[in-house]
């Protein structure tokens, strides 16, 4: 965790999103700053589905993509219709600590018993479901994945802002991560 920059003061915000819609986001979630009002989104952020993460926006801020591990990889149309027709200016991948993604081949025998007794798959469906979309999903480690998936879109949409961020489930505040 020695990679994490906590953001406790509006000075902690890095100069390279000052002045952005990752500043405000910053702002809001960590900070409390009085929201502002949005007639139409700012900025895309794309984070895990996990229920443990709320983040602290006003409406109309943010489109927010949560998908497994915050892996946008399969949300690249999502993402370039948002940038050209919904004008936003930033991206922010938010990672976070304790996913479950990470070694998501650990709990096959649990995702399988899972979907056979919960949802009432067939045994053999659900373990050739597991090994078609685990390796799609699995994570590595959160702010490696994070860091990767965000030298994608940097290289993707070369005039977009796009921030590497954690939220640590243990205080729920947001990190920048150092790069």
């Amino acid at each position: 965790m020695d990679r994490l920059l906590p953001v406790n003061a509006a000075d902690d915000i890095l100069p390279d999103y000052r002045g952005t819609p990752v500043e405000r986001l910053l702002k809001y979630h960590n900070l409390g700053a009085p929201f502002g009002s949005y007639n139409q989104a700012e900025m895309l952020i794309g984070m895990c589905m996990d229920h443990r993460k709320n983040l602290q926006l006003p409406a109309k801020f943010a489109y927010v993509i949560r998908s497994g591990g915050a892996n946008l990889s399969h949300s690249e149309f999502t993402i370039s219709y948002a940038i050209s027709v919904g004008g936003v200016k930033a991206l922010a991948v938010i990672g976070h600590t304790n996913c479950g993604m990470v070694n998501v081949a650990s709990k096959k025998e649990a995702f399988v018993s899972g979907l056979v007794e919960k949802a009432g798959w067939d045994h053999d469906w659900a373990l050739a479901h597991f090994h078609s979309f685990a390796p799609l999903f699995e994570i590595s480690e959160e702010i490696d994945f994070v860091l990767k998936q965000v030298a994608s879109l940097r290289q993707r949409y070369p005039k977009i802002t796009v921030a590497p961020l954690l939220y640590r489930v243990e205080d729920n505040l947001l990190y920048l991560i150092k790069e």
